[in-house]
């Protein structure tokens, strides 16, 4: 998701109040260039990337596979996207 940013633009919307605010988990560049802009911004919160490595991140995504192997297994398939493919 960070390459979708392009922070230099986000700065200048930012500052023009063009945009608001912005809550962001990723960045163009992670972590941002020391000097970058949108350290100043009053109006930009930064958060760390790392939703994955939290325990309960990891546990549901074991428990959701374990859950989408019974099902097959048993004949009873979940999170179909496209059934006639």
């Amino acid at each position: 998701r960070g390459a979708i940013i392009n922070e230099l633009e986000l700065v200048e919307c930012m500052k023009e109040n063009i945009i608001a605010g912005a809550g962001l988990d990723t960045q163009e560049v992670e972590p941002p260039h020391p000097e970058s802009e949108i350290w100043k911004l009053r109006n930009v919160f930064l958060t760390p990337h790392i939703g994955w490595r939290r325990l309960e991140t990891r546990q549901r995504l074991v428990d959701m596979t374990t859950d989408n192997i019974e099902s097959y297994v048993n004949g009873s398939i979940q999170n179909v996207i496209n059934q006639n493919a």
